[in-house]
């Protein structure tokens, strides 16, 4: 009889809670449906610049852009530069998620605040994205601070206002039902607001990775000489179309992880969503 210590007990959740997550985010790729959808595409790619019927200077073949891709993955440094991009954007992600919560959150709660800082949140996200790329680069320099500011621009918005929104329309009826039983504001904000809005803080997420994603392009096309907009920019440059399109796939392969990792974590808490 073996005793699990907590090592493996960890162990064993962690592995758990990874088949639940790969069951989740790839079930649909395995479905009879979606294959009969994925490879007529994919023969279509590989076989129609073959056979001249698409130019294959303009469109690769899949095989082309796969061996590409293994070039680039052992003469042109790829791992590191998506780590150096993923680095980017976390940074970038993690800081907007910690400021436009809590500033939505309260927001949405307190009306005297709101009417002090939301016209300034609401002039300030109608200015474009990139229309911030000369301020930040002459504020910040080419370099990893303005990616990431940038990036911080492009996530926090969505984020912000999602989260001003579903805090804004929580159900008076489940505020009176919780002051009937003594809640206080600080447990209301806790225990009601933030749980009525979690599926629109998890969508604002959702945006906030497209959008971020979108500012990492334009930000390390800009500068710097590492990253995987770095990397499509200079493909763009000498026109080395297998290069772009390994760089615009690894980009989908990234948000769509993200975002399913989003999924997954809005199943584990938002249990009452489940089955509908």
């Amino acid at each position: 009889m073996t005793i699990d210590t907590y090592e493996t007990k960890g162990i064993r959740r962690v592995l758990i809670e990874l088949g639940g997550f790969l069951k989740n985010s790839l079930g649909n790729f395995f479905s009879l449906e979606f294959i009969t959808v994925l490879i007529p595409i994919l023969l279509i790619w590989e076989f129609f610049p073959r056979w001249k019927i698409l130019p294959e200077s303009l469109i690769p073949s899949l095989s082309t852009v796969a061996e590409r891709f293994w070039f680039m993955l052992w003469h042109k440094k790829l791992v590191m530069h998506i780590i150096i991009s993923l680095g980017r954007f976390f940074a970038a992600f993690g800081i907007a998620v910690a400021l436009a919560v809590p500033i939505g959150l309260l927001m949405g709660w307190n009306l005297k605040l709101r009417a002090y800082v939301l016209p300034l949140w609401q002039i300030l996200s109608a200015i474009p994205p990139p229309a911030w790329v000369p301020m930040t680069i002459i504020f910040f320099g080419i370099g990893s601070k303005m990616h990431v500011f940038l990036m911080f621009i492009g996530i926090f918005y969505p984020v912000l206002f999602n989260t001003y929104q579903g805090i804004k329309d929580t159900d008076p009826r489940y505020l009176a039902s919780a002051r009937v039983f003594g809640a206080s504001e600080f447990t209301l904000l806790r225990k009601v607001y933030f749980w009525h809005a979690f599926g629109s803080i998890i969508m604002s997420l959702k945006t906030g990775v497209a959008m971020g994603l979108v500012m990492l392009l334009i930000g390390e096309s800009y500068g710097g000489r590492m990253g995987i907009g770095y990397l499509l920019g200079q493909a763009k440059d000498y026109f080395v179309i297998p290069e772009m399109m390994v760089c615009m796939v690894i980009l989908g392969w990234i948000g769509w992880f993200l975002i399913e990792a989003l999924k997954y974590v809005e199943i584990k808490l938002a249990v009452w969503k489940v089955g509908r």
